[in-house]
Order: structure tokens, then sequence, then C-alpha cells
């Protein structure tokens, strides 16, 4: 009898580099770095202001592209798609979240929460469905009519979320989910992140200052002279 195979990984990172030109220099951001995420995974992603987290998250998202290595999301590889091909596939495999929930104000939250499913090419009553699930998940099944400003920053956060998973992508990419929250909102965000990690399968990477957040996560790494490494107390520690 054949053993299964095991799963593939819903997003890896190979021997990536990125550097900034700043004047006659060129500034080494990411140095070789190497990242797996199976399907399901939590991880966390730490390091001074500065590191590059921001950089590597773009980059994982195909927001930005690497100067050397391979980024490989649901089995594509991003260097081979146009911006288009890495756009639809954004919009189909991946989810967003960031500190700041950029909710589009003029929007209600149900229409903010469908919008990728439309631009998605999915029919509107199809979308205002799944969008209106998605919101009962997060906890704001009451709140759908309601525009960002009259939403509290917890329930603003809830929004972005909701938005990011409407698409059941295979990984959501986040950075500092809850920077901007207070301490009750910011527990609140992270349960419900667990939550729906366990309810739906979706993997996180989540870039993130809060050690508290990084000690929830199946692994934490550290991002350190361009390098990632396994975090631990005493210090890192080599991937």
């Amino acid at each position: 009898m054949n053993n299964p195979s095991p799963p593939a990984a819903v997003l890896q990172c190979q021997a990536v580099t990125k550097a900034y030109t700043q004047g006659p220099q060129a500034i080494s951001v990411l140095r070789d770095i190497e990242l797996q995420v199976m399907p399901g995974e939590r991880v966390a992603i730490i390091g001074a202001s500065g590191s590059g987290k921001s950089t590597l998250l773009n980059i994982l998202g195909g927001l930005d592209l690497a100067d050397s290595g391979e980024v490989t999301v649901a089995g594509q590889a991003l260097s081979r798609l146009s911006a288009d091909g890495r756009g639809k596939l954004r919009n189909r495999s991946l989810g967003f979240v960031y500190q700041f929930h950029h909710l589009l104000a003029e929007f209600t939250a149900l229409e903010n929460v469908a919008m990728p499913l439309l631009i998605g090419k999915l029919d509107s009553a199809t979308a205002n469905a799944r969008a209106r699930e998605m919101l009962a998940q997060v906890g704001l099944a009451s709140r759908t009519s309601h525009k960002p400003s009259e939403l509290s920053g917890g329930e603003r956060q809830r929004v972005a979320i909701a938005r990011a998973l409407v698409t059941e992508p295979a990984c959501v990419l986040m950075d500092e989910p809850t920077g901007n929250l207070d301490a009750h909102s910011a527990a609140d965000i992270q349960a419900l992140m667990l939550d729906l990690n366990q309810r739906i399968g979706t993997s996180f990477v989540v870039v993130t200052h809060d050690l508290t957040l990084a000690s929830k996560m199946d692994r934490t790494l550290t991002l350190a002279d361009g390098q990632l490494s396994e975090y631990n107390a005493q210090g890192p520690t080599g991937v």
C-alpha cells in the first residue's frame, strides 16, 4: 500500500534576496531567505523596526519582487507570472491584513468584505451572501450595513480579517494586525485569528512586535541582518 504524499507547502520562499539602492550604495535588506509554510500553519515573524519584515511580507505577497530567489504561492512561482497574473493569484490564494484596516470609507462592512469576490468576477448576489456569512463568523452579523466610521477600531479590524478570508485563501499575510488596537481589542482579535485558523484551516504569516501574539503561533522566526532564524528567549538559532 502506497503512503499518501505529504501536503505541499502553501507558500515557499527559496534563497530570496532583496537590496535597495541608496545613492551609490546598495543596501542589502534580505539575504538568502528560506521559508516554508504548510497548510493551516501559523507562523510569526518578529524583528526590530527596519529589519525588513514588511519588505519580506510584500515579496511573499507578490506586491514586490525579489532581486533573486523564488517565492511560490499555491504551487505557482511568482517570478514567472505577469503583474496581472500575480494580481489574480493574490485575489485567489492570498489574503492581507494590515495594522491600519484600509477599509473603503464610503462602503459598508458588507460591501468592503464582498469587494475581493467582486474583483474576482463572482456575481453580486453570491458575493454578498458569502460576505454576510464571513461577517457573521467574525461576530459582526448585526453590523453589515455600517460604514467604517460607525465601527470601533476592533470592529474595523474584524471587517478587515473577514475581507482577507472571504475568498478562502491558502494563506493570509498580516502586518502588525493588532498594533493599532487597545489591549482588550488586541486580545479579542488574537482569539478570533486562532479560532478562524482552527475552523477554516487557512495558514497565517504574521509580522508583529507583539510577543504575546507571536507565542500563540505554531512557529516564531526572527528576521535580523537580512536572515530568518528560529526564535527563542535566549536568542535566535538557525532555521
